[in-house]
């Protein structure tokens, strides 16, 4: 008996080591959620597709024979970020500030999961199906892209990632099709909270950071949603609101327009990067 106890022992010691052996402490990964600014509205021009560092990488989140890229397998960032056929989003120009001001041996990984036009109730896992329930058939077909479940779709391929390299962050951009709502933050902090606990990882160290909507300085039709998305911290206390101020957006004062997302994508980065501590920031 003492011998077979040994002998799990020793395995378990491997298992553990060679778990942590294939990590990559400099191997920085984000996840990526919400709705449609986050998935990505805008047009993809050409300079998003040129001099992307291969130090970006995006972990794919669904097939995308169109791309050339299978679920489960990381890439260089090239957009789009988010399923097969989305647009611009803040990921991409989070990613690329981001390996340009840290260190050289440093990598970002990104994974997004997000779907246009749904409520945050779609990432709370115990009470997503009963959403699903509500929403038109438009959205069901996204949904379905992730096999009906875009949060375990999230933690399924963060769980993926963790064997390659450590989660340092969370980006949110949602709020739209929540307007008004004055229990966003406590919606919110579900989510967090059930990421935490299904992914191991401590709130102290990994911060939450949540976008504005489209700003009243451009005439965002959601801009009241500000106010709430505001109080995030209180609720979170290592959650970071970030300004959507000065983005531009689309004719339908919803959506960033592409440059809008490269300057938001680029905010997300510079306060991720001083939570890391790193000062002087390029965002060109």
């Amino acid at each position: 008996m003492k011998l077979k106890l040994n002998t799990i022992l020793i395995a378990t010691l491997l298992l553990v080591a060679n778990f942590s052996y294939s990590q990559d402490p400099n191997f920085h990964v984000y996840l990526n959620f919400g709705q449609s600014n986050m998935e990505g509205s805008a047009r993809i021009q050409p300079q998003d597709t040129i001099n992307v560092n291969d130090r970006f990488q995006v972990l794919e989140a669904v097939d995308c024979p169109n791309l050339d890229r299978e679920k489960g397998k990381w890439y260089t960032a090239v957009p789009p970020l988010c399923r097969c056929k989305t647009g611009l989003s803040p990921t991409d120009y989070f990613g690329r500030t981001m390996v340009e001001n840290l260190p050289e041996n440093v990598k970002v990984g990104v994974i997004n999961v997000s779907i246009g036009g749904c409520k945050i109730e779609l990432f709370d896992k115990d009470k997503y199906q009963d959403y699903l329930t509500t929403v038109p058939g438009w959205m069901t077909n996204m949904v379905n892209e992730y096999d009906g479940n875009p949060y375990g779709r999230l933690v399924e391929m963060a769980k993926l990632a963790q064997k390659d390299g450590v989660i340092k962050g969370i980006l949110l951009h949602q709020g739209e099709s929540n307007t008004n709502d004055t229990l966003w933050t406590k919606k919110v902090k579900i989510v967090y909270d059930n990421l935490m606990k299904d992914l191991n990882l401590n709130p102290e160290e990994v911060p939450l950071l949540a976008g504005e909507t489209v700003h009243e300085d451009q005439g965002g039709v959601c801009a009241s949603m500000n106010k709430i998305i505001a109080t995030l911290p209180e609720t979170i206390p290592n959650s970071y609101v970030i300004s959507s101020q000065g983005c531009t957006d689309g004719p339908d004062n919803l959506h960033f327009n592409a440059e809008g997302y490269r300057t938001f994508g680029k905010r997300y980065a510079t306060k991720m990067l001083s939570l890391l501590g790193y000062n002087n920031i390029k965002t060109d």
